[in-house]
């Protein structure tokens, strides 16, 4: 529910002033692309150069390019779930198979390197996950990850896609991305995007940094889809990725108030299990205790009619973990007030 911060909204003004109106490269503009390669230096220890970047319009875009430029009809995708619900479907998008690996709420929502280790086939093209995590705000640990890429090496054929959109929003440690692990350079897509972390969701630009081949290929996808991004989106771009993260921390600060006061009133209701977010701005709880009880003359069976009851009943607005990947639980969200 924030505004986009001034000093961005600034940049854009001055980009529209200054007749940033036509199109621009397929792939984004040059000094954007510098930009991006220095916040993949200084954030998060990436070492890109701006032939290995991407600008989309939005995460997603990325994620389909990068799904569209990997995947053959057959291939096989594995999918840590609980996950993001447009993962599945890009997945089919590209005639790629699903392959869900389920990790539980006792284990933070995290799949383990034996879980990969056990899911990996000559048919397996491509892993993709998000730390902090949509829908379960799970964040993965560098020894986590570290333990991950010791199984992912033994696949080289096999490219993790990392989706770190939600990189700013982290409440209990230093921002690990799996790219910076070494030996794991060749084997990432790493992900990322300005929406999340600097409120700018209706500004539609994310990026993407990938060993040349991949980079190359999505810039040719998107060129026959989307082509370029908005040109003063670009521009506000640039503003806010040379600012520094502290400028915007106050949101992280805000929606940290909001997790421990969620956090507090949820675990006082009877019968609802739920772990606290490490990252992002949700809850994702178990709602097994209330599958099956009545409500008035209906019946929860599913997350779908406990989602239902509440909106109608209680209107209170939830997301069925159904959409997720995992059937008996729900998604809430304290991204406003």
């Amino acid at each position: 529910d924030f505004d986009t911060p001034d000093f961005i909204k600034k940049a854009a003004h001055e980009a529209i002033d200054q007749n940033y109106s036509h199109y621009t490269p397929v792939g984004g503009y040059d000094d954007l692309l510098e930009a991006i390669c220095e916040k993949f230096e200084r954030d998060n220890g990436l070492h890109y150069k701006k032939n290995q970047i991407v600008v989309s319009t939005g995460a997603k875009q990325c994620i389909a390019n990068t799904m569209l430029a990997l995947v053959n009809p057959g291939d096989e995708v594995l999918l840590p779930a609980p996950y993001w619900v447009s993962y599945r479907e890009i997945i089919r998008l590209a005639g790629g198979e699903p392959v869900e690996l389920y990790a539980p709420i006792e284990a933070d929502f995290k799949v383990t390197a034996a879980q990969l280790e056990a899911a990996i086939s000559p048919k397996t093209k491509v892993l993709i996950f998000s730390s902090p995590s949509n829908p379960t705000g799970s964040f993965y640990t560098r020894s986590e990850l570290e333990d991950m890429a010791d199984v992912i090496k033994k696949a080289p054929w096999l490219t993790v896609i990392s989706d770190e959109i939600y990189e700013l929003i982290n409440y209990t440690s230093k921002h690990e991305s799996i790219g910076a692990i070494e030996g794991m350079s060749e084997q990432v897509v790493t992900i990322n995007g300005l929406s999340k972390g600097f409120a700018m969701t209706g500004w539609r630009l994310g990026y993407m940094g990938a060993p040349v081949a991949v980079a190359q290929a999505c810039i040719k996808i998107q060129g026959q889809i989307t082509s370029a991004t908005c040109s003063i989106t670009q521009r506000a771009a640039i503003a806010a990725l040379k600012a520094d993260p502290q400028t915007v921390m106050y949101m992280k600060e805000e929606f940290n108030r909001r997790r421990d006061l969620g956090y507090k009133l949820l675990s006082t209701i009877d019968g609802l299990k739920l772990n606290k977010p490490s990252g992002a701005y949700y809850f994702f709880v178990d709602i097994s205790h209330y599958l099956g009880k009545k409500t008035g003359s209906k019946i929860l069976a599913n997350a779908d009619d406990f989602c239902q009851y509440l909106l109608h009943d209680a209107f209170v607005a939830t997301v069925p973990g159904t959409a997720f990947g995992a059937s008996h639980y729900a998604r809430i969200s304290f991204s406003t007030t």
